[in-house]
């Protein structure tokens, strides 16, 4: 063993003792491990800070620049509609459906590219069904992993294993060659976290957004009834040719209707004279015994289409994606003192529904649109963002619920999705992955949909310097002959050692090999010595060549892979979340991998 070799281990057993105590932050642990390793010789100053320039790091700042180009424009809430229609909000079948959709998507798209696309995706449907963030992000992130042994062309390590094979005159695998051994890891893994994904997984607070917040107190305050139904009057309805009014919507029934939708057209909190008709559809918030009583003295079918819950929105597609409950309180100077509601008309003038009137100790719901308004009098009231800031302007209310600032799209949610689908295709006709993205990244600021004066702000630096200080620590491990001396040893130990105890072995140095080096680095350096193990124990060289490819994406307990590292932030996590998470998973994944090699391989 060389000093160089001494020098390597000592310096990767303190990397590993320090991420996972975070004695120090594990950024500034991969910064001084980059500083230190040229310092001891082990790498020339210019390889030392060669990470900067990395095709890895390249791609993970350009597909941040990307990610926000989505959430800017509003693609997002394209993206994510289909998925809370089929998944709903439970937050197991979440996981596991949005796991599902990244890990096939894995199978063509290099998992960096993967999940830049889904981390907005699942911040959105986080915030919007008030489940913790931390919860879903990591399962979804080990699930691109995993799908990238989907096929030959999902990760960097599979590519680079056919060149190797030929190289050393082994026969190739085509693409579809390890999709059987892929889709079992895939499958595991999203069955490993729902069933103990709860257990596993840290609850963290998720990234809520202020107007939830506000949301949830003004229901839990009020008491408010937050269920929507929908209902089609018929032609035979006792409904058709009356009014809201005559109806006794709000003074018989205590319901209230949000939006009356005819055809394409929909009125939002229509005014109280206004008539029904055949085919219209009803969209009411009540109380389920009192929609039904009015379903049933009108002749109506009615469904439940959702709940507003504490983030005040529905996903049902109700086009109410924007309404929310809010308060106004009337001023001393106020022009409404001494006015009835109907004489204001709130839904008339400012298409809002009034639900409930709060003066003094006393709380009045129902149809109170004859009270006369008084100062210190507060209104809750109920209707799209634009319309109860619209109310309170008039300075004859002032709103108690201030909602945060909303940007407006920055461009086109088509044309951000098509930049990015369009970086993606780049890259599956083999252009680099850098090249590809970085080209996306510039093109979505240059078309205007991320403004110029938030570009850098897009870009988690944390993140980038954590790949940057890692990726010296790698080609230190090939340079000083580190890595081929523990692959040399391990097989000297091994070698009368049964055919399955070498794989299980192969694997495991694979997949510790990856932890520290670049996962193409890793299969570069064991590909050529596993087929000269083969050729000389008399194992298939393919086999335990594909066996230690596979392996080499085997990444989960610590956060050093750039898909941990890039979700490091937006979940929250430690390094203890990935071994907690993680360790069982690789486990399970060594056992897999060695167990479809010896039986359908040897």
């Amino acid at each position: 063993m060389t000093l160089e070799i001494t020098l390597m281990l000592l310096i990767l057993i303190t990397t590993i003792i320090l991420f996972i105590t975070e004695v120090l932050r594990i950024d500034i642990t991969a910064l001084s491990i980059m500083v230190i390793l040229p310092w001891l010789g082990l790498i020339e100053p210019l390889e030392a800070f060669s990470g900067l320039a990395s095709n890895a790091v390249i791609a993970v700042i350009a597909v941040m620049v990307l990610g926000e180009g989505l959430v800017q424009t509003g693609a997002m809430q394209l993206l994510t509609r289909p998925i809370l229609n089929l998944a709903g909000q439970e937050e197991q079948k979440l996981t596991a459906v949005i796991s599902a959709s990244a890990g096939v998507f894995s199978a063509f798209v290099q998992n960096i590219g993967v999940i830049a696309l889904f981390l907005p995706v699942v911040r959105r449907i986080a915030s919007k069904t008030n489940n913790s963030i931390s919860k879903i992000l990591l399962p979804v992130g080990f699930a691109t992993l995993l799908g990238g042994s989907l096929t030959m062309v999902g990760s960097g390590n599979l590519i680079i294993l056919n060149d190797l094979l030929v190289q050393g005159g082994e026969s190739s695998f085509n693409l579809f060659s390890v999709t059987p051994i892929g889709a079992v890891l895939l499958l595991i893994g999203i069955a490993y976290f729902f069933v103990f994904g709860n257990r596993l997984l840290p609850a963290r607070e998720c990234e809520v957004e202020e107007d939830a917040t506000r949301q949830k107190e003004l229901i839990d305050n009020w008491n408010l009834v937050t269920t929507i139904y929908s209902s089609r009057v018929k032609k035979s309805s006792q409904l058709v040719g009356e009014t809201l009014e005559s109806a006794g919507l709000w003074s018989e029934y205590g319901i209230y209707l949000l939006a009356l939708k005819e055809r394409e057209d929909i009125s939002y909190a229509p005014w109280r004279f206004t008539r029904f008709s055949s085919g219209q559809k009803l969209i009411i918030l009540g109380r389920e015994d009192s929609v039904a009583k009015f379903a049933a003295d009108f002749g109506l079918n009615y469904v439940e289409e959702g709940r507003r819950e504490e983030s005040g929105q529905l996903t049902s597609g109700l086009d109410l994606q924007e309404s929310f409950f809010a308060e106004f309180l009337v001023p001393p100077r106020s022009e409404y003192q001494g006015k009835t509601l109907r004489e204001i008309a709130l839904r008339k003038n400012f298409n809002i529904n009034p639900l409930r009137l709060i003066r003094g100790n006393k709380e009045l719901t129902g149809d109170f649109s004859d009270f006369k308004m008084r100062a210190g009098d507060i209104i809750v009231v109920f209707g799209l963002r634009e319309n109860i800031k619209a109310a309170a302007r008039t300075e004859n209310f002032v709103s108690l619920t201030n909602f945060q600032s909303i940007k407006k799209p920055t461009g086109s949610p088509k044309l951000a999705i098509a930049i990015f689908l369009l970086s993606i295709v780049l890259i599956l006709f083999g252009f680099e992955l850098s090249l590809a993205l970085f080209s996306g990244a510039l093109a979505m600021v240059l078309a205007g949909l991320i403004p110029v004066q938030e570009l850098y702000q897009a870009i988690d630096w944390q993140t980038v310097f954590l790949l940057t200080g890692l990726i010296p620590l790698g080609l230190a491990m090939e340079k000083t002959g580190t890595a081929e001396y523990l692959a040399t040893n391990l097989m000297v130990i091994l070698a009368d050692a049964p055919t399955f105890t070498i794989l299980l072995a192969l694997a495991s140095l694979s997949t510790l090999f990856t932890l520290f080096m670049s996962n193409v680095a890793s299969t570069a350096v064991l590909v050529p010595l596993v087929i000269m193990i083969g050729n000389q124990s008399g194992i298939n060289p393919r086999a335990l060549a594909l066996l230690v490819a596979l392996c080499a994406s085997n990444s989960f307990v610590l956060p050093t892979h750039q898909v941990n590292a890039f979700l490091m932030n937006p979940g929250n996590y430690n390094s203890r979340d990935y071994l907690k998470a993680g360790s069982i998973l690789t486990l399970l994944y060594i056992l897999l991998v060695s167990s479809m090699i010896y039986l359908f391989y040897l």
